[in-house]
């Protein structure tokens, strides 16, 4: 069985949706295994910690997880009998009913997941939850986009991927998991989104990072240029002087946020970039060059 989630998250079983939510982005950037290539132990933990993060990262399921209706993997829990207040134990009288025991109908239906019995008089039980992975590209997490994908039993499903979706978060698809028994309702399908890396695009919570290589004379007499954003080409405007590592902003130009409702903003940052072979007309006029003993700003 997994490890208890919160444990996982770091958080208390008290914690708000928005520190959980925080808690699972903080962790799941420090283990990516991008940016871990090759650590096996820090692959595992991201694993746990996505696992960690669809139990608590669902209303619904981390409701079904803390009443104990379900476990740390997402699998239904044995239905177990549950004394009511009152009741004194065994021998005893009084609490609901004859005796001190619960009601006939409440009883099986805690015993059969309160699905009573189903057609032809089976015990209904709820079907369980089935987990699929999904790669996206990187412009369609961030965009969104329709998917069809077929499941390994063969059925075809239309997938409706959210703009903004991040790498280890789930889609939940109702009804699309195991059936259930006894005329119960079926489990969901729980999809695991990675997205793949972009040549050039990266991600910074709802900001977009891109690098910008510039020529010497762009940086040192200012140009227009063309850039790529998520959302198509943009013209910026690098100004005279600017410098290598600088960086400008393009407000708007990042990832819409469905539940703030705001858009984050693209950060372009300068490369310079030399030529790729010795100019020699170049040489000679830095050497000649008054100013070439200018101060570039090293305080180490």
């Amino acid at each position: 069985m997994a490890d208890d989630p919160y444990s996982v998250l770091g958080v208390p079983r008290s914690a708000a949706d928005d520190d959980i939510r925080a808690a699972y982005r903080k962790l799941a950037k420090a283990l990516h295994p991008d940016f871990n290539p090759g650590d096996k132990q820090a692959e595992e933990r991201f694993k746990k910690v996505a696992s960690a993060y669809d139990i608590l990262g669902d209303a619904a399921k981390r409701k079904r997880f803390d009443r104990g209706e379900i476990d740390a993997d997402g699998h239904e829990r044995p239905p177990q009998y549950r004394p009511q207040p009152g009741a004194p134990g065994r021998g005893g009288f009084g609490g609901r009913g004859s005796g001190g025991f619960e009601p006939f109908e409440d009883l099986f239906g805690d015993l059969f997941g309160r699905g009573g019995f189903g057609a032809g008089g089976r015990a209904g039980r709820r079907g369980q939850d089935r987990k699929y992975m999904l790669e996206v590209e990187f412009l369609e997490a961030v965009n969104g986009a329709r998917k069809r994908v077929t499941l390994p039993e063969g059925e075809a499903l239309d997938i409706n991927i959210p703009v903004g979706v991040e790498d280890g978060q789930s889609l939940r698809l109702k009804g699309k998991g195991a059936p259930g028994l006894g005329g119960a309702e079926p489990g969901d399908a729980l999809i695991d989104i990675k997205v793949r890396p972009h040549a050039y695009f990266k991600r910074n919570d709802d900001d977009i990072l891109v690098d910008l290589p510039l020529s010497l004379t762009e940086t040192v007499l200012g140009a227009r240029i063309e850039v790529p954003t998520v959302s198509g080409r943009v013209t910026l405007t690098v100004p005279k002087g600017s410098s290598g590592g600088q960086v400008f902003r393009l407000k708007g130009k990042g990832i819409a946020n469905p539940r703030t409702g705001t858009t984050g903003d693209q950060l372009v940052k300068v490369r310079i970039v030399l030529p790729q072979h010795a100019d020699a007309e170049l040489e000679r006029f830095l050497q000649g060059w008054k100013g070439k003993d200018y101060d570039p700003g090293r305080r180490w």
